[in-house]
């Protein structure tokens, strides 16, 4: 190997850089062998989840008191929360930035059931995005108080959504 950057893929034989490696399986998978010539694209993050939430030492899920989170957006997406105080439940996307190496195939943890990975909500996966509908407690300047989210503590929020069944409760 050139660099102590690179690494060779387990599959194509190839040495690539080790930011284009995911370990999957316990083996070394470079991004060309998984998405072909697909390229990656940049998002940006908009707030971070401030909650007391960590990561579970084992398995899956999260340790710590359940209940409120708060999503502090930055201040630069102030002009794009007009009237969301009006909605009872609201979307979250955010990117898993704790995730461990992916296991293709494994037994969920909510009912021990041997499946894939997009058979589970598992926080190990290839995007690192995660969605999850919550309920919208109170709003304070750019902040969020929010019910129902697992993400973790200073994890980014990628998007805000308002919840389809907002619209069926009105």
């Amino acid at each position: 190997m050139s660099d102590k950057n690179d690494c060779r893929c387990s599959e194509c034989g190839r040495i690539t850089e080790k930011k284009r490696i995911f370990q999957i399986d316990g083996d070394n998978i470079c991004a060309r062998c998984l998405y072909g010539d697909a390229e990656p694209f940049e998002i940006y993050p908009i707030g971070i989840v401030r909650n007391n939430l960590n990561r579970s030492r084992t398995g899956f899920g999260t340790s710590g008191p359940q209940g409120e989170s708060r999503i502090e957006l930055f201040p630069s997406q102030e002009r794009f929360l007009y009237k969301i105080e009006d909605e009872k439940s609201l979307t979250v996307v955010y990117f898993l930035n704790k995730r461990k190496p992916v296991k293709s195939v494994f037994h969920r943890g909510l009912d021990g059931k041997k499946t894939g990975v997009f058979a589970t909500r598992t926080p190990d996966r290839l995007s690192g995005i995660a969605i999850q509908d919550v309920r919208l407690i109170r709003v304070e300047g750019t902040t969020l108080c929010v019910e129902g989210l697992d993400a973790i503590d200073k994890t980014p929020v990628l998007d805000i959504k308002m919840c389809w069944s907002n619209i069926a409760d009105k």
